[in-house]
């Protein structure tokens, strides 16, 4: 049988404060109050195994090495001292007074739940003083989220387990365990910085198209409104059709970025002055490619530019700029087309004279089977009935609420399952 011994002696010691050291050094936020330490386990192994001394030792040694890597506030080093291995020092002198068999099946449960005290200690000592220190309210502080709950089970489960596996085999497992346990902390803290690489871009890449989106705006009144309002009609018949929210949230960002290409249209074609040449309409009828290859350079939108790239295209094959017709054309760009030909024609600050919905409907009717198609014709005039003017006709579709950017860069960084 194993027995406690001075762990400053001990090959253990050395090989968890190794360990230790390296946890802390690969530490990396993954979820908010969610988390499986190395540095933490290894405390807890000292607990079991070693004295107060080296259990102290062990989280004090790796918080300080993390201080000088990442240079904080000394004082927050002060509170995560206290935090770390105040707790883990009183909970080996508890648990060195019971005296337990450390081959019994009581010893590691119990070493399990000392790890849960240690971990409760830590955040109600820490988050407290560290609100005082940034003078936040304290009162918010105090009391244990929902969210923290796994992570004292998972802690719990893994502390008695490795207690378990130590106490039956010796150095040699336990060594090999929290080097699998150091090499997922280090594969997670390149997920993360990945993550965080992708945010960054997310980022950079929706500030631009929104800047064109505002710029185009400057240049024809109507573009950021007519972008709004198209993404929320896109979106409502994607829905209504029956789509999943992936397919609704692509009808949606299509919507918002389906006249991004005209950025490059001349300010005489975009004013709509005067009498368009032929050049003139060759550049209009490019717009959608040149959207889609902008989309395709900055990357993160996958079937988004093909949508833009088609939703000129029309039912029988006589749109552009490729002339596909009938189910040729992406479902989703057929849905964008009758929602940027319903607000164009009821939309007040369009460049022909506005209708009413009823007119426009009666017009996308008409067209339909040949230019729109008619299932989301209909589609869009089962959505408008009994609906009111304000949805009808869109006038205070808002581009900034519908392009929801925090949102929209969040979900662009997630990883994917």
């Amino acid at each position: 049988m194993l027995s406690a011994k001075h762990g400053l002696r001990e090959p253990l010691f050395y090989v968890l404060l190794t360990a230790a050291l390296l946890a802390r050094l690969l530490t990396t936020t993954l979820e908010e109050n969610l988390g499986l330490s190395a540095s933490f386990l290894c405390g807890m192994l000292a607990i079991g195994f070693l004295d107060p001394l080296t259990a102290f030792l062990i989280p004090l040694v790796a918080e300080s090495v993390g201080w000088l890597a990442e240079r904080y506030r000394p004082q927050a080093l002060v509170i995560n001292w206290a935090g770390s291995a105040a707790p883990t020092a009183f909970a080996a002198l508890g648990f060195e007074a019971l005296s337990l068999d450390q081959q019994g099946a009581a010893f590691p449960i119990v070493l399990g739940l000392f790890g849960v005290a240690v971990l409760l200690a830590n955040f109600v000592t820490v988050a407290p003083l560290m609100a005082l220190l940034d003078e936040r309210p304290v009162l918010a502080t105090l009391g244990v989220p929902r969210d923290f709950y796994p992570t004292l089970g998972v802690n719990l489960g893994m502390t008695a387990t490795l207690a378990a596996l130590y106490a039956q085999t010796g150095l040699a497992t336990i060594g090999f365990v929290l080097a699998v346990i150091l090499a997922f902390a280090y594969m997670m803290r390149l997920v993360v910085v990945a993550r965080d690489r992708a945010r960054q871009y997310a980022n950079l890449s929706w500030g631009v198209l929104s800047s064109l989106i505002r710029t185009l705006d400057e240049r024809d009144k109507r573009a950021a409104r007519h972008c709004a309002a198209v993404a929320k009609f896109s979106r409502d018949i994607a829905a209504h059709v029956g789509m999943d929210r992936r397919d609704r949230e692509l009808a949606h960002t299509a919507g918002l970025l389906h006249d991004i290409g005209r950025f490059a249209l001349s300010d005489r074609v975009m004013e709509r002055e005067g009498r368009l040449s032929e050049e003139d309409w060759t550049a209009i009828r490019r717009h959608p490619a040149i959207g889609a290859d902008l989309l395709k350079d900055v990357g993160v939108y996958g079937p988004v530019a093909d949508i833009v790239l088609c939703h000129h295209e029309r039912i029988d094959g006589r749109g552009y700029p490729r002339g596909l017709k009938g189910d040729e054309i992406p479902e989703i760009a057929r849905i964008v087309a009758v929602a940027e030909v319903y607000d164009t024609l009821t939309a007040p600050d369009t460049y022909r004279t506005q209708m009413n919905s009823f007119e426009a409907l009666t017009e996308l009717r008409r067209v339909a089977g040949r230019q729109l198609d008619a299932r989301f014709v209909e589609a869009l005039a089962e959505l408008l009935a009994g609906q009111g003017t304000e949805y009808r006709h869109a006038d205070d579709a808002d581009y900034d609420a519908e392009l929801d950017i925090e949102r929209r860069m969040n979900e662009a960084a997630a990883p994917t399952s």
